[in-house]
């Protein structure tokens, strides 16, 4: 147990880090919906194959089908939703990437009413680092002229959706959906969001997809390596870490997703950038070392 709450960290961010690069590689084959209803309607099947294997139980309460389905409101629709449209309308990945990653700020901010977290200095120090660590990571892209294509208000209304959705949907399931059943509610969820994903690419898609052997690669890990193993990462360490101290891994994705991006898509980290990643690094280094020794 021990060596899973330490490495599961690790894990989570590698594969959530994947996220960006995959909604760039994969946005050409199909359109944003109707590749989330595909996505979430596999992921549902194999949670429940999963389920059956381990002769789990998927029947849960009235409360926790409604506890999950607001969360996937939040966090699977709003928030997964968000990026990929963002990133198909061409709003830069690194642009989007910034403005998700203010979700520690607001997390750790509404933590403390909602939560009742308290947060030390030193836990601010670092979500302060953190953010200044992604602002230098990001500024080439902000201030060298990443913004004058495809950047439009709309874009930028759904990464601010996104991160409203993702803040929201960890404070729901920190608060409410520990005591749920990981594979029955994590099932809701995702059936939610396929049926909700399903309405939307009907009513505002032609439900176009172009199926090749790349796009069969691309959707099967999006669907075994974050629908499945992150979100089980995600809901892990939720219950066992306090939710400021969780959101802080988010520092850490825009950092691996540029490093992803220059082997898969040539794009350079300049030197302020490699400042920024080890900003980020420590800002959540701190935030996380002190939550374990504050005993959350």
């Amino acid at each position: 147990m021990v060596r899973v709450k330490t490495f599961a960290p690790v894990i989570f961010v590698l594969l959530w880090s994947t996220g960006f690069i995959g909604a760039k590689y994969i946005l050409p084959y199909a359109e944003p919906f109707v590749f989330l209803t595909i996505r979430y309607f596999f992921a549902t099947l194999v949670l429940v194959l999963i389920a059956r294997a381990l002769k789990e139980p998927l029947r849960i309460s009235r409360a926790a089908i409604k506890q999950s389905m607001i969360v996937a409101l939040f966090l699977h629709v709003i928030y997964i939703g968000g990026v990929f449209y963002a990133i198909f309308i061409d709003i830069p990945a690194g642009i989007t990437a910034v403005i998700v990653s203010l979700q520690p700020i607001l997390v750790s901010a509404l933590a403390i009413p909602l939560l009742r977290e308290k947060l030390s200095y030193r836990q601010v120090f670092g979500l302060a680092l953190g953010f200044i660590g992604v602002l230098f990571l990001l500024s080439p892209k902000l201030f060298e002229g990443d913004l004058s294509t495809g950047f439009s208000t709309f874009g930028i209304i759904c990464c601010v959706l996104a991160l409203l959705g993702t803040t929201a949907g960890y404070l729901l399931q920190k608060k409410g959906g520990a005591d749920i059943p990981f594979l029955a509610g994590t099932a809701v969820q995702f059936a939610t969001s396929t049926v909700i994903f399903a309405i939307a690419s009907v009513i505002f898609e032609p439900l176009n997809v172009n199926i090749t052997l790349e796009f069969v690669l691309a959707l099967s890990w999006i669907v075994l390596a974050l629908s499945i193993g992150s979100i089980f990462l995600l809901f892990y360490l939720l219950r066992n870490d306090s939710a400021s101290s969780v959101s802080s891994l988010y520092y850490l994705v825009p950092p691996l997703a540029a490093v992803q991006a220059y082997y898969f898509f040539d794009e350079r980290i300049k030197g302020i950038g490699l400042i920024g990643m080890a900003l980020a690094a420590l800002g959540t280094l701190i935030v996380t070392k002190n939550s374990k020794t504050a005993g959350h």
